[in-house]
């Protein structure tokens, strides 16, 4: 039986940043805008850097075991101070130019962002990540998110996230980076009606 999911604690910070560095290690983006000098160490860093930013400012929700951790943040979510930028820069080292090659939308008023999800290699097929979804979106609801957007560089995830009500806003290829695939979520009782057949 797949644990329940529940909001993280600071306890969780260490266990949830392994589980990405290991969930994003093969990732096309992370791949791409994380040097191969030290990159698991990097990986690690940036992700526990990350998740301690949305434990603060917006929705950490981790598995009960550990197997799984997903993050969100509010449109009015502050930046983060200048020293964990200057430590997001130090490791991304000289290809931290390269994280503006996303083409990131406006995120909107009262749009938050799923920043991240990772699931454990070993604990995949077995619903953490949809459980993980399902928790957060709701939370998301409870707290005022009129929609979640995400960007995503791998075409396998935009079906995961198609089960869960998200559609592609914008996909977009750049000879030089990896895909992006912009999606959106609205709650039920929000969406627009579906352009076609297919919803889109």
């Amino acid at each position: 039986m797949t644990p329940v999911p529940r909001l993280a604690t600071p306890d969780d910070l260490e266990p949830a940043a392994e589980v990405l560095a290991a969930a994003f290690h093969d990732y096309p983006w992370t791949r791409y805008v994380v040097p191969e000098e030290d990159y698991v160490a990097r990986l690690r860093g940036l992700q526990r850097l990350y998740l301690a930013h949305a434990l603060e400012h917006g929705i950490l929700v981790v598995s009960g075991d550990h197997d799984g951790v997903i993050a969100l943040l509010p449109s009015d979510a502050p930046a983060p101070a200048a020293d964990v930028v200057a430590r997001i820069v130090e490791l991304h080292g000289d290809r931290v130019e390269r994280l503006g090659s996303a083409a990131t939308e406006a995120a909107g008023e009262e749009t938050w962002t799923l920043e991240t999800l990772g699931v454990r290699a070993e604990a995949r097929g077995r619903g953490v990540g949809s459980a993980l979804i399902a928790r957060s979106l709701r939370l998301a609801t409870e707290r005022g998110a009129a929609a979640v957007r995400l960007e995503t560089s791998d075409e396998r995830n935009v079906r995961l996230y198609e089960r869960h009500g998200f559609h592609v806003s914008r996909h977009v290829e750049r000879q030089e980076a990896p895909p992006v695939w912009h999606m959106r979520w609205v709650p039920a009782a929000d969406a627009e009606p579906s352009a076609g057949p297919d919803g889109r």
